[in-house]
């Protein structure tokens, strides 16, 4: 049975690799797109008003095999698979290998080398971007802009640390679907964490359960946690900060908080949730 989040496959089109694996009228290749917007909302429908599944961020590549006449493109996400409706105008073919990512909460890409010129767009940590030179304290864009030097990092490196990148969200609004500060969920903020680490993360809370690190059963019995334990609930995840405190982006507070475990643990039990595994990675 394919998971119709993360499988590419309609009644009338499905990925060519798919073929002889599901029904379908056609079976095309797709060919790839990258984000050029700051970030890419991806639908369930080809609809401004649609649930928002989750988001693309600047230099992310998608494969697509499907456009239609009002500006929707059907596809799937090459980071964590993630499959449905992304906004033409956000995609272009791609263009250099990107060379830097963001490692800033935010950033601005501003026309020329002064922070006080007006900036063109913002960046969320996650972002990649080919960088051409640095100079004067800025990186220069192949695509054209700069962004502050500081808030660049190579590409190929990564964060010690997964649980302090999800620290720096603390007071970003709760957004079903999204993963940029601007607003992320549950699942969003541990999976931009983990791979700010260079660790792979599937994109929903079920699907983490099932692929990341392994069960530790005991610790639901004796509270023993550790940093960087996750801890999920059907739908929900929260990340523990040490033995007593965890941080998650959740709809109580309607932002990312960090709170005392056993009071995150009384509420979702008051509500009739129940713990149903404990990752340690």
């Amino acid at each position: 049975m394919f998971d119709p989040r993360v499988t590419p496959a309609r009644k009338d089109l499905a990925a060519k690799r798919l073929e002889g694996l599901v029904e379908a009228a056609r079976f095309v290749e797709g060919v790839v797109r990258e984000v050029i917007e700051p970030q890419a909302p991806l639908r369930r429908m080809p609809a401004l008003d649609a649930p928002l599944d989750t988001e693309a961020l600047r230099g992310e590549r998608v494969t697509i095999y499907d456009e239609d006449d009002e500006g929707w493109c059907w596809g799937e996400l090459h980071t964590d698979g993630y499959v449905g409706f992304l906004p033409q105008q956000a995609l272009a073919p791609p263009g250099g290998e990107p060379t830097h990512r963001v490692a800033a909460l935010r950033t601005f890409v501003f026309p020329g080398p002064a922070i006080k010129l007006v900036p063109l767009v913002a960046l969320s940590l996650g972002s990649r971007v080919a960088i051409a030179r640095f100079d004067r304290g800025f990186g220069w864009l192949a695509s054209g802009g700069c962004i502050p030097a500081q808030h660049l990092v190579p590409a190929d490196s990564f964060e010690p640390d997964f649980v302090a990148v999800a620290e720096r969200f603390v007071g970003v609004p709760y957004l079903w679907g999204g993963k940029t500060s601007l607003g992320l969920d549950c699942s969003g903020l541990v999976q931009v964490a983990l791979q700010a680490a260079g660790m792979t993360c599937p994109r929903d809370s079920d699907m983490q359960e099932r692929a990341l690190g392994r069960e530790v059963a005991s610790a639901a019995e004796t509270h023993e946690f550790r940093r960087g334990d996750l801890i999920y609930w059907p739908g929900h995840v929260v990340i523990m900060r040490d033995a007593a405190t965890a941080i998650h982006a959740n709809a109580h507070h309607m932002a990312v908080e960090i709170e005392p475990v056993a009071e995150t643990l009384r509420r979702v039990t008051a509500a009739g949730g129940k713990v149903t595994s404990i990752r340690r990675l």
